[in-house]
């Protein structure tokens, strides 16, 4: 029945992070009941360590996992309600999980059918295990992060969250050629999809969603 419940939690947790990408909301989506703020409240009083053990990859993108592992631990670190641990053995839960899913795809063309905007895509699983006594505190299939990425300057949205992270201005993007532009745009929106699964698999974690 737990195992049910919680799997029912996670399809909730994300039908609703689909739905706020596809509004384009940045607010917390409260008739969805999760908690972006992250207090920790789900995670054990006692807990005060956290071992966070690689995920393994079962994308078709080598060393995927590798680079996730910083986004999950940074993001972690950031909200100072555990501290991270080298062992299993210093820590009171331990996060295991594999990534599920990667992906590119076209979602915008021009006339002559070329791409000019692609989506970015990053699913996982994950486990948070109590240390001691080996019990489940907490699972969740299929957490994501998907940001856009433009190829050519006139599908850059200079206004929006992805392009005003950048270290970048718009007569910048103007002034690139398409090759520089494709480059620049997709590796900012393969950290920024890497950093919102890591802030949604924390989110859901320390609220036990």
């Amino acid at each position: 029945m737990r195992t049910f419940i919680g799997q029912s939690r996670a399809r909730l947790r994300n039908l609703c992070l689909r739905l706020i990408v596809a509004a384009g909301l940045t607010l917390p989506a409260a008739g969805c009941g999760y908690h972006f703020a992250a207090e920790g409240s789900g995670l054990p009083p006692q807990a005060k360590t956290i071992y966070v053990e690689n995920f393994t990859n079962r994308s078709r993108f080598t060393g995927i996992n590798d680079e996730l592992m910083r986004y999950i631990k940074d993001e972690i670190a950031n909200h100072k309600r555990l501290e991270l641990v080298d062992s299993v053995g210093e820590a009171d839960l331990v996060l295991t999980g594999e990534v599920t899913y990667a992906d590119t795809t076209p979602v915008a063309f021009n006339s002559v059918n070329e791409p000019i905007l692609y989506s970015q895509i990053l699913t996982a699983n994950a486990t948070l295990t109590d240390a001691h006594t080996h019990q489940v505190i907490w699972n969740s299939r299929g957490i994501g992060g998907t940001q856009q990425a433009p190829t050519v300057a006139s599908s850059v949205v200079t206004t929006s969250p992805t392009f005003l992270q950048q270290n970048l201005r718009s007569q910048d993007i103007a002034r690139m050629p398409d090759l520089q532009v494709a480059q620049t745009q997709s590796a900012a929106a393969s950290e920024q999809t890497m950093e919102e699964l890591a802030q949604n698999l924390y989110a859901s974690m320390s609220e036990g969603f």
